[in-house]
């Protein structure tokens, strides 16, 4: 029997990152699956809260779809949207509209970093 893609490169492509975050060591993976890329930012070095972003179709004169965003696990709370919005909607307008899921542990969910947050989320580009 012969296995799929043996010689095939792998379908889960990784990058990782690591920085300083407003004083706090800071942790980013991105990965891209065939339908979605998984972002895990993280100040504890285990997953967080988990929220999917789900871009919305849109008519071509809207222009760029809006990203729907739902908690899936761990605290459903304003802020976090405010944060998987702002972090990851370039991601999915530049995988051609993929779903992203973002898993964020954040120590010092302050606005303030989120422009260095999504800095090194660039810098882990794999789509």
């Amino acid at each position: 029997m012969h296995m799929a893609g043996m010689d095939a490169k792998p379908t889960v492509v990784s990058k990782k990152a690591e920085e300083t975050v407003h004083g706090v060591a800071t942790q980013v993976v991105c990965s891209a699956f065939s339908d979605h890329i998984l972002v895990v930012v993280t100040q504890y070095g285990k997953m967080g809260t988990l929220v999917s972003l789900t871009p919305n179709a849109v008519s071509e004169e809207l222009g760029k779809p809006s990203l729907t965003t739902k908690v899936l696990l761990g605290q459903d709370e304003p802020l976090i949207h405010v944060f998987a919005k702002n972090l990851t909607t370039f991601v999915s307008q530049e995988s051609k509209n993929k779903p992203v899921l973002l898993s964020l542990a954040l120590k010092d969910k302050n606005v303030d970093s989120i422009k260095e947050l999504t800095e090194v989320i660039r810098r882990c580009r794999v789509w």
